[in-house]
This record gives C-alpha cells, sequence and structure tokens, in this order.
C-alpha cells in the first residue's frame, strides 16, 4: 500500500508529517531518518543544548506519542539508498523497498570538511547532529583549550557557550573580518569587540593549514600566522546540501534540488523542502538557497499542501536569528541588497536596530535585543520609509505602516 514518504528526518519532515494530518489526509506517512533520534531543532544543537541548558526531550519536535497518535510511521536509524521515481519506490540500507504515492526529499545539509594534515585526528568536531554534540559536550569542560576554525555565526556561537563554560576560547577566521560571507562591516566590527570583551580570542586573515598532534589534537597549524594550543577544535566552515540521493534519481539539482514555487522538483511526485532545495523567491526576483528554520517549515507546509492536490505557492522573505551570550540577534532580508542603512539606538547599549534601504525602500534589518523593531521590520520589507522616522527611538515604527 503506498502512501507520503519523507525522507530525512529533521524540522522540515516532522513539520510536513504534522502539516499532512492537519490537512485530513489518512493515509500513511512514513519518515525515514539515518539518525536514531525523533525529528529534532537544530538550532539549540549550538545554544542551548550544547551548553547543557536543555535536555535533548525539549530538542525534539514533538515526542513519540505524537507520531504514535497520528499514525506516523518511523524508520529511525536507516538511510534511503535509491529512489526508483518509475516503480514509485524508496529502497533502504536495509533493503526494505517502501512504496509511495507522492515523495518529499528534506534531506538537509552535511558540513564543509577540512581536508588538510591531521584532519582524521581525534578531538576535531564538526557540529550538525545530536551526536556531534554530546562528543564535543563531553569533552568542554573548564581550562580547556578550544579552537573554533570559522567566524560565522555557528562558531560565534560555539565561542560564547565555550566561555561561559570557562574554556580559553580562540576564534581562527580566514577572512577579513568575521561574518564577511553574511553581514556589513559595521556587524561584523560589532560582534568582534562583543567577544573580545568576553575573553574570546578573534584572528582573522588566519588560514588554518593543519592538525598536529599523537593520536589527539594538540596544536592548530596557521602557517605564518602561527601555531594555537588546542585540546579540542570545532570546525564551522559551512554546509552543503545533501543532494546526492536526488541527483543519482535523475532529479535536477543545482547548489540544491531545483524546485518550482510549488516545492515540486522535476518529478510532479516528489517534493523537497529545507536547506537541501535550491527555490525561487518572487519578493526578491531570484533563486536561493536558505539554511533556515522558517524555511524549511514553510516549504514541509506548502509540500503537504500541494502533495494533495493543491496549489499553494511559497513566497516568504527570508529572516534568521542567533543567540550569543545574553543576545538575540534578528535579521530578515539580505543587507547585501541595500544601498543604505540607519541605526537606530546605540551599538553600545547592546539593543539596536540595523535598518538596510535601496533606492529610499526597506530591503532587511539587523536587530539586537529589539523584538519590536524586528517584527515590524518584517511587515516593512519592500515599502517606501521616512529615514529620519526610522533613526528617531521615540518614533513609533507602527506610523510607517499605514
Amino acid at each position: 500500500m503506498s502512501g507520503m514518504v519523507i525522507i530525512g528526518a529533521g524540522q522540515a519532515a516532522g513539520q510536513a508529517a504534522a502539516s499532512l494530518r492537519q490537512e485530513k489526509y489518512e493515509g500513511s506517512i512514513t519518515i525515514i531518518g539515518d539518525e536514531p533520534h525523533l525529528p529534532y531543532q537544530r538550532p539549540p544543537l549550538s545554544k542551548q543544548y550544547l551548553s547543557g541548558d536543555q535536555p535533548v526531550e525539549r530538542v525534539y519536535l514533538r515526542p513519540q506519542k505524537f507520531y504514535d497518535d497520528k499514525n506516523v510511521t518511523l524508520k529511525l536509524g536507516m538511510s534511503a539508498q535509491t529512489i526508483d521515481r518509475t516503480a514509485k519506490q524508496v529502497t533502504l540500507d536495509s533493503g526494505e523497498s517502501i512504496s509511495y504515492d507522492k515523495l518529499i526529499i528534506s534531506t538537509g545539509s552535511q558540513p564543509r570538511k577540512l581536508n588538510i594534515q591531521g584532519a582524521d585526528l581525534d578531538g576535531i568536531h564538526y557540529l550538525r547532529t545530536i551526536t556531534d554534540v554530546d562528543a564535543i559536550r563531553a569533552e568542554m569542560q573548564a581550562g580547556k583549550n578550544l579552537v573554533i576554525v570559522g567566524g560565522g555565526y555557528i562558531g560565534l556561537e560555539v565561542a560564547s557557550v565555550g566561555v561561559a563554560l570557562g574554556l580559553n576560547v580562540r576564534v581562527l577566521e580566514m577572512e577579513s573580518r568575521i561574518l564577511q560571507r553574511v553581514t556589513t562591516p559595521e556587524m561584523s566590527d560589532y560582534y568582534h569587540n562583543l567577544h573580545q570583551k568576553r575573553g574570546v580570542g578573534i584572528h582573522t586573515n588566519t588560514a588554518v593549514s593543519g592538525f598536529t598532534g599523537t593520536g589527539t589534537v594538540t596544536k592548530v597549524q596557521c602557517g605564518t600566522a602561527g601555531e594555537f594550543d588546542a585540546d579540542l577544535v570545532i570546525v564551522g566552515i559551512g554546509i552543503l546540501p545533501n543532494v546526492a540521493l536526488a541527483e543519482e534519481a535523475g532529479l535536477t539539482c543545482d547548489n540544491g534540488i531545483v524546485v518550482d514555487e510549488y516545492c515540486r522538483t522535476s518529478d510532479q511526485d516528489i517534493y523537497a523542502a529545507g536547506d537541501c532545495t535550491n527555490h525561487p523567491n518572487p519578493l526578491l526576483n531570484r533563486r536561493l538557497r536558505l539554511e533556515s528554520v522558517p524555511n524549511a517549515m514553510e516549504q514541509a507546509r506548502v509540500c503537504a499542501t500541494n502533495m494533495l492536490g493543491g496549489e499553494k505557492t511559497y513566497s516568504a522573505m527570508p529572516w534568521f536569528w542567533s543567540d550569543q551570550y545574553d543576545l538575540k540577534l534578528q535579521m530578515v532580508g539580505f543587507s547585501a541588497d541595500a544601498d543604505s542603512h540607519v541605526l537606530r539606538g546605540a551599538m553600545n547599549d547592546n539593543k539596536f536596530a540595523v535598518f538596510y534601504l535601496n533606492d529610499g525602500k526597506l530591503v532587511a534589518a539587523d536587530t539586537v535585543n529589539s523584538p519590536k523593531e524586528f517584527m515590524l521590520c518584517k511587515q516593512l520589507i519592500g515599502k517606501p520609509v521616512d529615514t529620519a522616522q526610522l533613526q528617531d527611538p521615540a518614533c513609533d515604527l507602527k506610523q510607517l505602516l499605514s
């Protein structure tokens, strides 16, 4: 008996299964995941779960009882090996074959790996799964030397946890500034200074050339920049979409699985959602591949509706967040699309918003500990705004909505 099959067991998969039941679908639903865990959230892994403030049960999207009550079959600790589009079957590594009427691929992404001398030493970690974090936590004792390779959001979130736990933390970034690929020089400077004040050593223009140690890493080599003592290393240099299964099935892929506005792949019976997709965004008039929880969740909802015969389109302004220390950064849009920006509040107060404009219209915003401004910005994106009002903390931004 065929039904709905979901490959991948992350946030997109969990949401898709829930949405199918919410849409009154009564047929079979099967989730296939190569990890042994229930579908779970990834953001807490580099934050509250890494610090020990959140137990694994709270990382799960929903408890086991939800899947039992909703009659959702979980095939965990198993991986999909092939997709036979003609027979409409997925074959698992166990040899089992599962037939589908409609299929969702939500295989997510994997960490970009270093291929340099010593990269296989013990003590060098990548942070992507619960198992990864469990291994890292076991080594994060106060007084140890933690070296983080990569000054992106994941690396900086880990740095904030490491300092709080009493480790000596160093961040090595090969670019001229941290967060260079994702934000402005002003925001990079803000976070650089923030971390240095908290005791993190930040080293830019520092490329890692190798690792040394007998069995376990003890030093990170950085060419002419010297070497750094390391009891453990966490590498965060980006991710790659998991598209091998889709490619082998003959689906169109280009920096992700190519989907249309309905989250449908080049096969009308196969949909895709989450980090692994390359999708059109009509609001930005270009295609995107997003590493974003809101994107994964909304695409999953769109998939569920359309698998049941709907014609719902995916059209959302990208937004993201990052928790570091007691600061919450919330971002909407892409600052790179701007030709100017204005500041509301003071960065030194750790409570401010930077608004990015293009031709007088708001195109993006970065807000720190300013949830009200963030929520209003989401509604103002694409609209012409008065910069004087944006900058004035005494001005109620709701006025700009009218």
